[in-house]
């Protein structure tokens, strides 16, 4: 019987999310330096669910990337595969809290050092360990870190790993917005597990129908199982012949809602290391994304996402209350 050093292996982007803190004296807002990045979220609540789980990615030498490498580490998330830059800073994303509590990014990554990722750091021996291999679209907007991010997927591909990629589109990183749909395609190319939430289905198809939108996608691309989040609507599995929603837990506290999509990925993720993705039940998959709503809306009423991930225990808990 095969042996994995890791549940999951993620690439992507490391960043600080500067997220709004009160004011000061003077009336200014406050701004706390988060640690974030999608691909690191999703580990790290991976790891609060007593997963195995290892990162590959690029930081600056300098005091944020220092920062970020011990949050990582604190999070249980191996970091033999984050790698520094010499010359180019640690990303930097300022995150602006709208009334309802959804974001605005503003980023400072012209370069970013998470961008100058190189195939050749790429550590293959994490990704050749690992039950699943997670990938975003974010180490694809610009080389070298494109090719280094394709090589990965196919060590990944060769090794057998299962296959797990979510979209997380954030147009102003984008040249154009073609070259965002050229990459969020390739990587539906190769997935077996797709996250994707609404305003990326209709992004890509054009319709506001979700179930029209993935039929459309699922006819274009093999797609063995899709999660498509809605936000305050719940959440979708499409999955064989199976489409099966579960409604949002809805929170009176939201501060922002960074790291929710994250959060609901981790939870999926968790559920099929444990049960496997063949022959999963309309009552299974129901049961999945229920705990992965109940998760991605504890995590909407804290500050920032990677230290701050629920327990089994709180997602339970607020099952148990609803």
């Amino acid at each position: 019987m095969s042996t994995f050093e890791f549940d999951v292996v993620a690439l992507g982007e490391l960043l600080i999310d500067f997220t709004e803190n009160g004011e000061s004296p003077q009336g200014n807002p406050l701004l706390e330096a988060n640690p974030g990045g999608a691909p690191c979220n999703v580990l790290a609540m991976l790891s609060r669910l007593g997963k195995k789980t290892a990162f590959i990615g690029k930081i600056g030498k300098d005091s944020f990337g220092r920062q970020l490498r011990e949050a990582v580490r604190d999070c249980g998330i191996n970091v033999r595969g984050l790698v520094e830059d010499e010359k180019i800073h640690t990303t930097l994303a300022f995150v602006h809290t709208l009334p309802d509590g959804d974001r605005e990014f503003s980023f400072f990554r012209d370069p970013g050092a998470d961008m100058m990722l190189r195939r050749e750091e790429i550590a293959e021996d994490l990704i050749r360990g690992a039950r699943v291999f997670h990938f975003g679209t974010l180490s694809s907007t610009h080389e070298p870190a494109r090719e280094a991010t394709r090589y990965a997927l196919r060590t990944a591909q060769e090794s057998g790993c299962l296959i797990s990629f979510d979209p997380n589109l954030r147009e102003p990183l984008w040249g154009s917005m073609e070259d965002a749909r050229r990459e969020i395609e390739y990587g539906l190319t190769a997935c077996d597990i797709l996250k994707i939430s609404d305003n990326e289905v209709e992004f890509l198809t054009g319709t506001t129908d979700y179930e029209k939108g993935v039929a459309m996608l699922r006819g274009r691309f093999p797609l063995p199982l899709v999660f498509v989040t809605l936000g305050k609507a719940g959440s979708m599995a499409f999955y064989r012949d199976l489409t099966v929603k579960a409604e949002p837990f809805p929170q009176e506290h939201t501060i922002e809602t960074t790291g929710a999509g994250d959060t609901f990925a981790a939870c999926a993720l968790n559920y099929i290391l444990e049960h496997g993705k063949d022959d999963l039940t309309e009552a299974q998959l129901r049961e999945l994304l229920t705990f992965a709503n109940a998760g991605a809306s504890l995590i909407t009423t804290r500050k920032g996402a990677l230290k701050v991930m629920p327990t089994a225990e709180e997602i339970w808990g607020l099952i148990r209350e609803r």
